[in-house]
C-alpha cells in the first residue's frame, strides 16, 4: 500500500482511552497493562486532549528520580503535543512523526469539537503503507542526533 491516498482516519485504531490529567502515573501505568499499549493520552476535564503519558516517562522521570508514581499526577508529564485531524493526508502524518521523531500520534476529528477519535502507532503505519515508506520512516524516526 501507499501513503499517497490514504487518511489518518484510514490507519487509525479508533476507541483511544484517556487517562485525566488528575489521575496518577500509577492509574495511567494500570491502564496501559490493562491496554497492553506503552502510552495513553492524557485528557483534560474538558474531554480534550492535553498530552501523551508512555511507559518509558513513568521510568524517566518518576521512578528513576526516586518519586512516587501513585503521587504524580499523569498531567505532569504530558509534555509537547503534537497530533493531527482525522482528514488530514497520511503522508503528511507520516512527514510530521519523521520530522519530530514520534512514534505514535493522536488523531483529532475537528468535525466532532476537536475531540481524541483515535491513534495512529508504527503497528498501525506498518499494516497500511509500503515496505519502502515504512523503512524510510523507521531510518528517519530512530536516527539518532
Amino acid at each position: 500500500m501507499d501513503a499517497t491516498n490514504l487518511k489518518a482516519r484510514d490507519v487509525m485504531h479508533a476507541g483511544a482511552q484517556c487517562v485525566s490529567e488528575n489521575s496518577s502515573l500509577m492509574d495511567a501505568a494500570k491502564m496501559m497493562k490493562d491496554l497492553d499499549v506503552g502510552c495513553v493520552p492524557i485528557c483534560g476535564t474538558d474531554d480534550k486532549l492535553k498530552g501523551l503519558v508512555t511507559d518509558r516517562d513513568i521510568v524517566m522521570h518518576c521512578c528513576a528520580e526516586g518519586r512516587d508514581p501513585a503521587a504524580v499526577p499523569a498531567g505532569e508529564l504530558a509534555g509537547t503535543l503534537h497530533w493531527c485531524d482525522a482528514d488530514a493526508d497520511l503522508a503528511d502524518v507520516l512527514d510530521m512523526m519523521e520530522t519530530h521523531q514520534i512514534r505514535r500520534i493522536p488523531v483529532i476529528d475537528s468535525t466532532k469539537g476537536n475531540r481524541l477519535v483515535g491513534m495512529i502507532s508504527e503497528a498501525d503505519l506498518a499494516r497500511n503503507i509500503s515496505d519502502r515508506q515504512l523503512a524510510e520512516f523507521v531510518e528517519k524516526v530512530y536516527a539518532t542526533a
